[in-house]
Order: structure tokens, then C-alpha cells, then sequence
């Protein structure tokens, strides 16, 4: 589709399809017709949702076995909370989120904490833990929300871009059309590839089929990729179903002790301070695609920014790094989804594939690129939404925006549009603009920055 508003559609609503009704149990508990939704709508921009974020079943226990935690558990580990803090996110704050362990979080977790500062991998998990207790202490008590609410508009504008242009990187380095260089940092990848090509055949068929207002355009785009794999790129099916392997090794392996008395209290603050802003961001970024920041709607944020700071820590029991939003959720949003019921749907599938690891396995990076590269693309049309004529809001905004992807993180981005946002603001003697929430951020991440870069 074309057009691409925060409003979900008027005109689509469960009366076209029949099973959302108001005696619905279904409809009463999520919404739907209050939505524009249907339950067909919202279990395929589940499934969508699923599909571009299962590689995280399979990266994150390779990423964690390199800091010496046993894989097969770590595999388990990350289904399950995925899939628990998931279902809270749809069911407690009917949100279309899925979460998962954080790509970032657990390189950082990895080869910083444990194969870096020496940390054991239980002791790391501790702090996790420990990070997650702040993380849900701060929604507790309405510092989080308060925090939310205190983020000038012209930066909420740029969070919701620059996940786009982050989304955009991540999906074009998976497609393989851009890759690593040398003395560009990037450059054009091989063309002549043929993981290229389909990935490339798959974007032109997901914006085509959603121009012409073709129902599920986004997974038919990855299913046919993935089938062309098969007959092209060298893709091969290893199976269907598999047991589980055991989760006990990590099972409430977290070393809390160990974690307070090592020093680790400078890795605490890292994940806590990346999880705030990193999963905040993408929370406020996805909610604002679906049209749910409203303000008749936007009191049910607390209830999923409450959801993802209990995901932190019950994931730590279970073994595994810090849980957050994923931007993944965006392309389940892009195909129509907009309550709870997608994130249900996404936690059942979540659960299913602690027995069907090798069919979701089968499901390529570059078959899911071109979906999460098409929704990257719509979501830079919230730039409309700046006050171009005010420099001091365009600026911390294009900062924000442009430092997420060339930094690889949200987090960074969204520090960096503090300080800018704060910093222009006094300069240019309009410091009266800035909410008191706004000096204390900023104030925060500059001293993180300024200390991390102490002994440099």
C-alpha cells in the first residue's frame, strides 16, 4: 500500500470477515472492530511479525556460546522468553510488540562483559538481572512514563525515523546489497549473487502486491523468496520437527552475589541505560506506526513499557541476555496488525519452534530483508512531521535519526539527540523550551559518555 497513516484503516473492520463480532470473546478482550481489525488481519501481521525476527532463536545461542554458555539451552531459553514476554505484551497491554533477547545486548553481553572484563557468563547474568529490577523499579513508580512523556515531539518524530534507516542498514546488510569495505566502511555488495537477486525479485514483489492492496504482501514476499532459495541459492530443508534440548544448564544459573561484589555495577548501568532508551524507542516507534499514541490510547503504554522491564529479568532466570522491543514488530503492523492479538500469535509460534527449530531455520536473512527494507522505506515519511523552519528542532532530530544506523544502535541515537536537543537549545537562549526531564537525560548520557571514554 501507498498510503501509510497512524490511524489503522476506517473502512477494514471485522464486519468484513465475520469472526471479530462484539459477543466475540476475542473482540471483548482485544478491540478488533475498535481497531479497524480483523482476527485474519491479526494473525498474518503475526505470522509477518514471526517470520522477520525467528533468526534470533538461532543467533542468539551461537553469540552466547561464544561467552561458554551451553547453546542448546540457551536455544530453549530464548524461546520461552520470547514467547512469555511476548504473550504478557499482547495480553496485559494489547500491543502488536514482540520481544525477544536484544541483538546488541548480547554481543555486548558476550564479548564485552564475559570474554572482555573476564566476568563468567553467570555473573553477567546476574547483572542482567540486576538491570532488570532498576528497569522495572523506574516503570513502577512512573519515572519511565515520565521520561516518555518528557521526549520533545520533534525527537519522537526521529526515533520512529531512525528505526526506519536502522531497519534499512540491518535489512540491506542481510540481503547482501550492501556489504563491508575497507575505505568506505560500506559499499555495493555483489549484484551477481544469487541471494542478491532474490532479495531484490522480493522487494519488488511486496511493494508491488502492497500497492495494489493485496492482503498478507509482506509474508508472501518472504515465502517466495524462501521457496526460490531452495531452487537457486543452495538453501536446504534439514527437517521438520525436533525435541528440545534440556534448558537446566542456565536455569536459574545467575550468579547476583558474584555480580555485586565484582564490580560490575559500570555494566549494570550499560544495560540498564541501553534497555531505557533502546527498548523505549522502539516501543514508541511501533506504537506510533499503529496508530496507538493517541491520546484516547496512549495510557496503554505504561502497560507495555511494564511488560518488557518483567521480560529482563524473567529472562535472566531462564539464561539468557536482556529481552527487549524488537523493530521487527513494524512489518507485523505494516500488514494491518494493531492489538494484542499479534503478539499472541507471535508467542504461540515462538513456543511452537522449541519443536520446529529446523523448519524455521529454513527461512533465510535475505528472504526476510526485502519486508523489513519495504517497511523501512514507508517509515521515513514521518520527516512530514518536523517543523523544518526551527532549526533547533530539526537538528537534535536529524541527529537522533542519522545516528541510530551509523552508529548501530537506538540507544546512541537517542542520546546523542538529548544532548544536541539540550545543548541548542541554551546556546540559542530558548532553554525555556526544555522540559526539566530533557537537562537530566542529557546530563546523564553525557557523563556516560565522558566516563567510558576516561581511560581512552
Amino acid at each position: 500500500m501507498t498510503e501509510t497513516t497512524d490511524q489503522p484503516p476506517a473502512t477494514e473492520g471485522p464486519a468484513t470477515e465475520g469472526p471479530a463480532t462484539e459477543g466475540n470473546l476475542i473482540e471483548r478482550y482485544f478491540h478488533l472492530r475498535e481497531h479497524g481489525t480483523t482476527i485474519r488481519t491479526e494473525i498474518l501481521a503475526g505470522i509477518t511479525t514471526f517470520v522477520t525476527m525467528a533468526y534470533i532463536i538461532f543467533i542468539n545461542p551461537i553469540i552466547l556460546g561464544d561467552a561458554g554458555m551451553p547453546q542448546g539451552a540457551v536455544f530453549v531459553a530464548t524461546c520461552l522468553i520470547a514467547a512469555l514476554g511476548t504473550a504478557v505484551m499482547g495480553l496485559y497491554a494489547n500491543y502488536p510488540i514482540a520481544l525477544a533477547p536484544g541483538m546488541g545486548l548480547n554481543a555486548y553481553f558476550a564479548y564485552v562483559v564475559v570474554l572482555g572484563m573476564g566476568f563468567t557468563w553467570q555473573e553477567a547474568l546476574g547483572a542482567v538481572f540486576i538491570s532488570g529490577l532498576c528497569f522495572l523499579a523506574v516503570t513502577l513508580f512512573g519515572l519511565r512514563e515520565m521520561i516518555v512523556k518528557g521526549i520533545p515531539q520533534s525527537i519522537r518524530v526521529a526515533i520512529t525515523v531512525g528505526i526506519g534507516m536502522f531497519l534499512a542498514i540491518i535489512s540491506l546488510k542481510s540481503a547482501g546489497i550492501v556489504a563491508a569495505s575497507p575505505a568506505t566502511f560500506v559499499t555495493l555488495g555483489d549484484l551477481h549473487d544469487p541471494k542478491v537477486v532474490l532479495a531484490v525479485i522480493g522487494f519488488v514483489v511486496i511493494a508491488t502486491l502492497s500497492v495494489r492492496k493485496v492482503k498478507g504482501a509482506l509474508l508472501i514476499g518472504i515465502m517466495l523468496v524462501t521457496f526460490l532459495s531452495f531452487v537457486f541459492a543452495d538453501n536446504r530443508f534439514t527437517g521438520l520437527v525436533s525435541a528440545p534440548p534440556s534448558i537446566e544448564p542456565t536455569f536459574f544459573a545467575l550468579d547476583i552475589k558474584g555480580a555485586l561484589s565484582g564490580g560490575i555495577l559500570h555494566v549494570v548501568l550499560v544495560f540498564f541505560l541501553v534497555e531505557l532508551f533502546d527498548a523505549t524507542g522502539t516501543l514508541m516507534g511501533v506504537a506510533k506506526r499503529a496508530g496507538l499514541l493517541t491520546p484516547e490510547r496512549e495510557g496503554r503504554l505504561n502497560r507495555a513499557l511494564m511488560a518488557d522491564s518483567v521480560a529482563i529479568f524473567a529472562g535472566s532466570m531462564l539464561g539468557t541476555s536482556s529481552t527487549t522491543a524488537y523493530l521487527e514488530s513494524a512489518s507485523g503492523v505494516q500488514e494491518g496488525g494493531r492489538t494484542g492479538l499479534v503478539a499472541i500469535t507471535v508467542a504461540a509460534l515462538f513456543l511452537l519452534c522449541l519443536f520446529l527449530s529446523p523448519l524455521a531455520g529454513s527461512v533465510p536473512a535475505y528472504a526476510t530483508a526485502p519486508a523489513l527494507f519495504y517497511v523501512a522505506c514507508l517509515m521515513l515519511q514521518e520527516l512530514t512531521e518536523l517543523d523544518w523552519d526551527d532549526v533547533t528542532e530539526v537538528i537534535p532530530a536529524a541527529v537522533t535519526a542519522l545516528l541510530m544506523p551509523f552508529t548501530y544502535s537506538i540507544a546512541n541515537g537517542v542520546s546523542f539527540g538529548f544532548i544536541s536537543y539540550a545543548l541548542l537549545k541554551l546556546l540559542t537562549g530558548r532553554s525555556r523550551d526544555v522540559k526539566p526531564v530533557v537537562w537530566v537525560i542529557a546530563a546523564v548520557f553525557l557523563y556516560k559518555f565522558i566516563a567510558e571514554n576516561a581511560g581512552h
